[in-house]
């Protein structure tokens, strides 16, 4: 999606009423210098030089659609204590009107993180099992949360955050059933998905190990996307949702509506110190961009670069309006936003290189092809083949490897620019759209037996063609390691 796109959809949510309920936390950040290790253990001496609060959960969430320009009220239990008081503070600073309702002899709940050199070492939590709110304060709490919705101009859009630590319990629920008709949009983010049915939320964001246990199905470490769009329609069926976001961490989001097809994001790995409330963050864009009529698709990708933008650093992630902007120039992307890219590209006098293949295993002899294809212009789109393409040009036993991981690995090269998946057997769609320049042919024969070359020419473009490094072709890495596989098992047979 490019930035012009996200300007015009940042613009139309701007300053839109959302009111964030549930758990709120304080995310607490101590960042240690590792020094030297103890004489009494094996562990390393820290010596402290940045300590950090910021708002966790529901909070974290309201933080980020307030940086996002919404006019954000947060409605929440709090305890009547110093940290408390201290998150209330953080909220007043990012821009949070808070309704906070103060519940006395409760504790607010507290996540302590120690990062030595940027690395989590430790966390240690409080007050985050202190059991569900008497009945005064549940009262208090719905007064708070009648009083911000009748003070609202017009129909909020509604973020519920349901992390079991007490805040939305049955009779706040049920209220919330009961007025379902007062908010415009409702998205839900939830431990436990299956209370709020009745509600028939909006959109809801259960991360791939969520849905797996709302279904009671296990939860596989491969074929995750795969699996996560087979489960769509049933995960609609059970949490009464509009929309379904299966959340994939690295590997981005499944998204569908049952309408229309579903989406498929890709996300940029990040260290685990960095992704700290990431999820609140993909939930308070998704929540403005279905608020402000956003098709699925568009709604899915700025949920994805809002989650992508808050990785950029440690501490609890936060997405604003400059760094969703920045975002929106990812390396993966569809034919149509390349074809927005590669016009501003030209617009400003870059030189488009474009090449395309497999990319199956990628090796050694790809890596240095595309580091010279990158140096005949200043832009390298890389278009790969689809996995069901790589069946019918390679063999049933191909891909090796899945084109999200495919495309992922490309995308993390710093010659490369865009990558895009193509269906077809050919590029030629692709390369006619975006008539590039330079057209780039990994292999060892001439310019002129490249099956592409004569429309490169008639487009008005150069073709070249770059060996592979000798025995590095994917070919000869499978069938080594189906030679030592073969030997392997013969070894067993006669051991």
């Amino acid at each position: 999606m490019d930035g012009s796109r996200v300007a015009a959809v940042l613009e139309e949510w701007s300053g839109r009423p959302v009111l964030v309920f549930g758990d709120v936390i304080l995310d607490e950040w101590r960042l240690a210098r590792p020094e030297r290790l103890c004489r009494e253990a094996p562990a390393p001496v820290l010596t402290l030089r940045e300590h950090h609060d910021a708002p966790g959960g529901a909070a974290n969430t309201a933080a980020n659609l307030a940086a996002l320009g919404a006019d954000t009220v947060l409605v929440a239990p709090i305890g009547d204590d110093p940290a408390g008081h201290r998150l209330a503070g953080c909220l007043g600073t990012v821009g949070v009107r808070g309704r906070l309702v103060p519940q006395p002899g409760r504790p607010t709940p507290i996540k302590r993180r120690l990062l030595a050199d940027d690395h989590i070492v430790a966390r240690e939590d409080e007050g985050v099992d202190c059991g569900p709110l008497p009945h005064e304060g549940v009262e208090r709490l719905l007064d708070a949360l009648r009083s911000a919705v009748d003070a609202s101009p017009t129909p909020p859009a509604l973020a519920i955050c349901d992390y079991g630590l007490g805040a939305l319990p049955d009779p706040v629920r049920r209220w919330l059933v009961a007025h379902r008709h007062r908010f415009a949009t409702v998205t839900l983010d939830a431990h436990d998905l299956r209370p709020w049915r009745d509600l028939r939320p909006t959109a809801v964001t259960p991360s791939f190990a969520e849905a797996a246990l709302l279904l009671g199905r296990p939860a596989p470490d491969h074929a995750r996307a795969a699996t996560a769009e087979s489960w769509l329609p049933e995960l609609r069926e059970r949490t009464g949702a509009e929309i379904v976001a299966v959340t994939l961490d690295v590997e981005g989001a499944v998204v569908g509506d049952g309408r229309h097809a579903n989406h498929r994001t890709w996300a940029n790995p990040a260290p685990a110190s960095h992704t700290v409330g990431a999820g609140d963050a993909y939930l308070a864009a998704l929540t403005l961009a279905l608020a402000a009529s956003a098709s699925l698709p568009v709604a899915a990708e700025l949920a994805q670069l809002a989650a992508t933008a808050a990785v950029a650093g440690i501490r609890t992630c936060v997405s604003g309006r400059e760094a969703l902007l920045t975002a929106a120039v990812p390396a993966v992307t569809d034919a149509a936003g390349l074809l927005e890219r590669v016009r501003q590209h030209r617009a400003r006098g870059d030189r488009i290189v474009f090449t395309n293949g497999c990319f199956d295993v990628l090796h050694r002899g790809h890596v240095r092809y595309l580091e010279q294809a990158a140096r005949l212009g200043d832009v390298l789109v890389v278009a790969v083949n689809s996995d069901e393409s790589v069946r019918r040009l390679k063999g049933p036993d191909r891909p090796i490897n899945p084109v999200e991981d495919r495309i992922a690995v490309l995308a993390a090269l710093a010659c490369v620019d865009y990558v895009v998946v193509f269906e077809e057997d050919s590029p030629a769609d692709l390369i006619a759209a975006i008539r590039p320049e330079v057209y780039v042919k990994g292999g060892d024969y001439p310019p002129e037996l490249v099956p592409e070359a004569p429309l490169v020419r008639q487009l008005g473009g150069e073709v070249h063609s770059v060996g592979y490094v000798p025995d590095r072709s994917t070919s000869a890495i499978i069938e080594r390691i189906r030679a030592q596989a073969g030997e392997h098992a013969t070894v067993r047979r006669h051991g």
